[in-house]
């Protein structure tokens, strides 16, 4: 959330009352941002490659990657189940594109270094309904003469998921939206439109799913729970949604944001943060879709990968992305869109995995992230 957005929560009064007492509150949490610097710092080339790989989008910023070294030349992946969303992702569908978004990073990381990575992916199987301790991949590294950098790795380190409100006098362009759309993946195919009547209409339609998200109490409260508000909370839990920096700092010493006002629908945070992130929304300059023949595990796999290439292009081109998940989730409450999305953006059979706003706007920080080291099960 952006020093306008946390204003617009209770008018600027906590940041003059801080002014006044002479506060001083605390700055940004380097401990959860040093893995960023981290990255590529490594002798070791599974550990090199690893290091990029932490750095993927995933939902929630969840990180639910655990990672077994004891294997040469081998990376055995698993999922923390710990770390799901059972409430907003009750098959694990987010979960699974999530550890998608880490593998191909971890390819194109170690393409950098010339070494190949073969996938096996579910090798003791799958359940479609859940996730569970089985490994959801092992990856094969052989040093490669052949193996070419991937050009899209150069934006690995400045990737962000766009969380602020768009320019919206600054349109998106047909040939951009052709650019993103013609590069072939693998099991996916992506969609995108910025007709104005399309905009509009998906603009309402991520407004409304959205807002079932949040007036549905135990996923809005899944959320709300995984916030992590100031450098402290940030430092020692550096997953979930992050809400460091000395403005939040000073409205969570205030009473004026927690996780306890958040959850109150009579309190300025509750209406305010509803304000906030329908912003966004409301400021989509076009929307972009990946979809896939099926829903298999590894059609979900695959969606990870295209995803995060998706927005690594975008980075390329300065453009903004963000995922609107809601109306994708399978949970009761949310089945009316999820039907009427898939019955407008899908051909028979598929399923949409990813759905997004595009646009531009100011560069964001880079989000926290667990050190590689607290993801080794076994080295």
């Amino acid at each position: 959330m952006s020093r306008r957005k946390a204003l617009s929560i209770i008018g600027g009064g906590a940041i003059l009352a801080a002014a006044g007492t002479g506060l001083h509150v605390t700055r940004k949490p380097n401990k959860a941002l040093a893995p960023w610097a981290a990255a590529g710092q490594y002798d070791e080339i599974r550990k090199r490659a690893l290091s990029y790989a932490i750095l993927a989008p995933n939902p929630h910023n969840r990180q639910p990657w655990m990672v077994d070294l004891s294997t040469p030349n081998q990376v055995k992946l698993f999922v923390d189940t710990n770390r799901l969303l059972p409430h907003t992702d009750p098959f694990n569908r987010q979960i699974t594109i999530g550890l998608g978004c880490f593998l191909e990073v971890l390819r194109m990381a170690a393409a950098q270094d010339g070494y190949a990575v073969q996938l096996d992916l579910f090798p003791e199987g799958s359940d479609t309904e859940e996730l569970d301790s089985r490994p959801v991949a092992i990856a094969h590294f052989q040093k490669s003469e052949t193996v070419k950098p991937d050009p899209l790795f150069a934006h690995v380190m400045r990737r962000r998921t766009q969380k602020e409100p768009f320019d919206m006098d600054r349109a998106v362009s047909d040939d951009d939206l052709r650019s993103l759309i013609s590069t072939p993946q693998s099991g996916t195919r992506r969609w995108a439109d910025n007709s104005d009547q399309s905009v509009k209409h998906y603009r309402t339609l991520s407004e409304e799913a959205l807002m079932i998200e949040i007036e549905t109490p135990h996923t809005y409260r899944e959320s709300v729970d995984l916030f992590r508000i100031g450098r402290a909370e940030v430092n020692k839990n550096p997953d979930g949604i992050d809400f460091s920096g000395p403005l939040f700092e000073t409205l969570n010493l205030f009473g004026l944001f927690s996780r306890k006002a958040a959850l109150d629908k009579n309190s300025v945070t509750y209406t305010g943060g509803i304000d906030a992130v329908l912003s966004n929304t409301r400021t989509a300059m076009a929307h972009i879709w990946i979809t896939t023949k099926g829903n298999t595990r590894e059609d979900q796999i695959a969606a990870g990968h295209d995803w995060v290439r998706l927005n690594l292009q975008t980075t390329g081109l300065g453009m903004g992305l963000q995922p609107l998940s809601q109306a994708l989730q399978e949970y009761p409450e949310m089945a009316d869109h999820y039907t009427q999305i898939h019955k407008e953006l899908a051909e028979d059979g598929e399923t949409v995995q990813m759905f997004a706003r595009l646009g531009y706007c100011a560069p964001v920080p880079e989000s926290p992230r667990w050190p590689l080291e607290a993801k080794i099960i076994n080295a």
